[in-house]
């Protein structure tokens, strides 16, 4: 048991290393176009499935809270965290359009979706890019394996972070550190002191 357990480290441990050598560029770009985005009034609307649902609401929660140190709150919003909105959209409508119809309806053009999938190939998540386009919302991905569906729709302009990875949780596990690095930055851009 204690060396299937210390697989798991060392397997988490050599993901974390493949993704630092390919992926801090675009964690840095996706940062700035965050940045610029709050700077222009703009605010941050993610949404994930299952364990990215988790991720997403993570994410906000340290825009809106704090993540490193104490500053003003920052405009964030997940789609994926009222239950009422989710079901009657689902129920009414389609499963997947539960994201996409809250981004055409709440998305402003200098906002940004976080979409995070460590597959790229739910529905309703390439609908919520599709509505994020249409509103003329860029895009910055989290994604795994091939990128999927997701990253086959993203404009030139947009940023994929993919994990290079092809096991799920693997991949999960590093978009956690990704979301660190993401809060880390804007806090460092907007609210550095030195």
């Amino acid at each position: 048991m204690h060396e299937r357990i210390t697989q798991h480290f060392s397997d988490s441990i050599d993901a974390k290393i493949r993704s630092a050598e390919v992926l801090p560029p675009l964690i840095a770009d996706a940062a700035e176009l965050m940045v610029n985005s709050l700077l222009n009034e703009g605010k941050i609307m993610a949404c994930g499935n299952g364990g990215s649902a988790g991720d997403a609401q993570h994410f906000v929660c340290e825009l809106l809270t704090r993540f490193d140190r104490e500053r003003p709150a920052l405009p964030a919003i997940s789609l994926c965290a009222d239950s009422l909105t989710i079901s009657s959209i689902a129920n009414d409508s389609s499963f997947n359009e539960v994201f996409s119809r809250q981004v055409r309806a709440l998305g402003q053009e200098s906002d940004i979706l976080l979409a995070i999938s460590p597959h790229g190939n739910c529905p309703n998540m390439v609908q919520a890019i599709q509505a994020a386009h249409d509103r003329n919302i860029q895009v910055i991905a989290l994604t795994g394996k091939d990128g999927g569906d997701m990253a086959r729709l993203l404009h030139p302009e947009e940023i994929e972070i993919r994990v290079p990875e092809q096991s799920p949780q693997r991949i999960q596990e590093v978009h956690t550190l990704l979301i660190h690095c993401l809060c880390d930055l804007i806090d460092e851009f907007l609210f550095a002191t030195d």
